[in-house]
This record gives structure tokens, C-alpha cells and sequence, in this order.
């Protein structure tokens, strides 16, 4: 325990803090839409929102105020299909996104997620054989082509969260040979097929037309497991390795972060937003959980975190240290 006379007021507990949290550890979701003039609350998230073309530059400049220099990107299109075509065309949401956001802002740092869920008709990350087994080449493929079409509008990473084997090698060979050795890969490594994602499901329109994601993403149970998976994909080539969700798995955030040099990332994903942010609107808890559930996914290894609180962080940096 520190003694009194270092925890007596603000200024020598920030000097001795041992975690410190900033903007520059938070990358804030964007939901595209198709359609104009939309800004549209999403229903079980409250205060965030999808988002069409038209509105993303008056979006762009107010993140911007707020301190927010990094994005990820998630399109939700009205038009699917079983091929999972609008992942990937020129101009597609995402695509388009990038470019609206780069001329408004040419500094804003865009990060888009690359699954294919958001735009296949059956709302699946992956391709399947008639008889259930994943469609690897097929799949890998698809993802790839989606990477290299968001570098080639102008993402400056790309983040595959699908979870196949070898999609990291793949899809650093793809961007490679199109000359874009320099786009990192963010790679969702431990990514849990968790009930914390069901408000994000409903954002993105993405909930599996017939069983369950089981089969591509972890058990729950399983660390040791998770940590194999940044392994691989850090052999494969990632410059980034994720664990999502971030709280219920703040252990091995720590454990992959004392695994590798490489940066750490971890999502907030929107089952802990939904939680927190119920809980504090009604009164349940103090605004200040908002802080700590940040500071803790920080205190546990996480050198990047996605979080939908971005929007309040730099407010909070003022008010709580």
C-alpha cells in the first residue's frame, strides 16, 4: 500500500500511478447503413448508433473533438447475398466509409473489421460443404479479397475477426503481393464464442441463420487453448493479437501479453457496454465503473482497447484520475 502523503491529492497520485490510460488506448465501433440521413439509435445499445454515408462526416469531425483518433469499422448492409459479395465490391459500405472518413479527417486512424457475418445471407462467418464441414479455401479467400479491397480504398489496418485456421497467412500473403506489405493485421485471436455479443448481433444484423458460431470460435473454457491461437497467429503474421470479450477474459489478456512482444488488444464488446451502461442509468452504479471496467482491461496488458465509452473516456481522464 502506498503510504498516505502519496495518495493525499490528485497531482502525486497520477506522478505514482502504475496504469495509465489515454485516447490513444481507445479505438471507438462505427455501425454503416445504407439508406441517407440516417443517425439511428441502435435499440439495445443505447447512444450508439448506425450511421449512413451522408451522416459519417459531421460524425468524423465530432469524434474528432472528443479526442478520438481511431475507428473500426462494421458495415451493415440492407442487400445480402449467399456469396457474401457486398464484403468485398469497390464500392461497398465499408469502402465507401473509408473514403468518406479519410477526406474528412486524413489523420483519423481507420481500422475495418473483416468477417464475412455482416454480408452473407446467412449470417455466418464462414463458407459450409453440404455436409456441415467449413469451406476452408473458399472462406480463407473471401477474407482476403475483403482485406485487400478495404487497403485498396484506404484502411490503414484491417482486423479479421472471423476466426478460421490460417487466415492470418493467407491474408498477409494476399496483401503482400498486392503491394501492401505495410497494412498491420490486427488478428482477433481468442475470440469466445460468447452470450456477450448479442446487442452487437442486433447492430450488425449478423445472427446466424441456422446454429451457432461453436464450431469457428473458443469455448470459454479454454485458456491454454486461446493462447495456442495467438501463437499461430503471430507465426502467421500478425502485428496485433486480440482477446474479445475483455472482462470476462482479463486473464488472458495478461497471460498473451506476458506471451509475445507483440501489441495487445482487447474488446469491450456490447454485452459489457449494455450491461454498464444500464446500470449506471439506472442508478445501480456510479458513472466511475465506466473508468475502472477501462482501466482494469488497460491494467491487465491491453495495449489498444475497443470500446463504445471512447465517446466519454476524455471527460472522464479529467474528472477521475
Amino acid at each position: 500500500m502506498l503510504p498516505t502523503r502519496l495518495r493525499k491529492n490528485a497531482a502525486i497520485r497520477n506522478l505514482v500511478r502504475e496504469t495509465q490510460l489515454s485516447m490513444n488506448d481507445v479505438v471507438y465501433p462505427l455501425f454503416i447503413v445504407d439508406g441517407q440521413n440516417i443517425r439511428r439509435e441502435i435499440s439495445s445499445m443505447k447512444d450508439q448508433y448506425h450511421l449512413s454515408l451522408d451522416r459519417l462526416e459531421a460524425e468524423t469531425l465530432a469524434l474528432k473533438e472528443l479526442g478520438i483518433r481511431y475507428v473500426i469499422l462494421f458495415g451493415v448492409p440492407d442487400e445480402k447475398d449467399s456469396d457474401a459479395t457486398p464484403a468485398f465490391v469497390e464500392n461497398g459500405l465499408v469502402q465507401k466509409a473509408i473514403r468518406v472518413i479519410k477526406k474528412t479527417d486524413p489523420d483519423m486512424y481507420v481500422i475495418t473489421d473483416v468477417c464475412l457475418c455482416e454480408f452473407k445471407s446467412d449470417g455466418h462467418c464462414c463458407f459450409f460443404e453440404e455436409n456441415g464441414d467449413i469451406q476452408r479455401e473458399k472462406t480463407l479467400k473471401t477474407l482476403s479479397r475483403t482485406a485487400l479491397s478495404h487497403a485498396q480504398a484506404g484502411a490503414d489496418m484491417v482486423a479479421p475477426s472471423d476466426m478460421m485456421d490460417g487466415r492470418i497467412g493467407h491474408m498477409r500473403d494476399t496483401l503482400n503481393q498486392a503491394g501492401y506489405e505495410s497494412i498491420p493485421i490486427m488478428a482477433y485471436s481468442a475470440k469466445f464464442a460468447s452470450s456477450f455479443y448479442g446487442p452487437f448481433r442486433d447492430a450488425a444484423n449478423s445472427a446466424p441463420a441456422f446454429g451457432d458460431r461453436r464450431s469457428y470460435q473458443m469455448d470459454p473454457a479454454n485458456g491454454r487453448e486461446a493462447l495456442k491461437e495467438m501463437v499461430l497467429d503471430i507465426d502467421e503474421g500478425a502485428d496485433i493479437v486480440m482477446v474479445k470479450p475483455a472482462m470476462p477474459y482479463l486473464d488472458l489478456i495478461a497471460q498473451g501479453k506476458d506471451l509475445s512482444y507483440l501489441p495487445m488488444a482487447a474488446y469491450q464488446v456490447s454485452g459489457e457496454y449494455a450491461m454498464i451502461k444500464n446500470a449506471v442509468d439506472a442508478n445501480l452504479m456510479d458513472q466511475r465503473v465506466i473508468f475502472e471496467s477501462l482501466i482494469s482491461i488497460k491494467r491487465a496488458g491491453a495495449d489498444i482497447i475497443i470500446t463504445y465509452f471512447a465517446k466519454e473516456l476524455q471527460a472522464m481522464l479529467k474528472d477521475y484520475q
